[in-house]
């Protein structure tokens, strides 16, 4: 009975072995980025796209400092659309350069870790105004 068992479990794990090799090569992920809400949104700055591997911190500061500058934009005016959601990357940039590009790794660490907190406490407000406006 046990002998039976196991010889049905192994031949039904033979028999999903190709349904599964197929649905594993159907998941093969792609770098090329489509979104559902505002689908013309401004690519990152090509120096961050083609950051090392070893200063990619510097590349989630900015990112922190552009989600934070967006989400309270989004609050302040009360307005979603694509151009306050999503904006150049100048400002986030220029911010960046100018008080962040000759920090230390920590200090970026540290900043990185503030901006997250003035998302977080703007998301909520933003996310209910984007809700309206159909750009969440």
């Amino acid at each position: 009975m046990r002998r039976a068992r196991c010889l049905a479990l192994a031949a039904l794990a033979l028999s999903l072995t190709p349904t599964l090799a197929v649905a594993e090569r159907n998941l093969v992920p792609t770098l090329d980025r489509s979104f559902d809400v505002c689908p013309n949104r401004p690519a990152e700055p090509v120096w961050m796209q083609d950051i090392s591997l070893r200063q990619a911190y510097q590349r989630v500061l900015v990112q922190d400092i552009y989600r934070a500058q967006n989400l309270e934009r989004i609050v302040e005016t009360g307005s979603c659309g694509c151009e306050t959601r999503f904006p150049s990357w100048d400002a986030a940039e220029a911010v960046f350069r100018e008080k962040y590009a000759s920090n230390e790794r920590w200090e970026m660490l540290e900043a990185s870790d503030g901006y997250n907190r003035r998302a977080n406490a703007a998301r909520t407000a933003a996310k209910a105004i984007c809700d309206a406006a159909g750009n969440w």
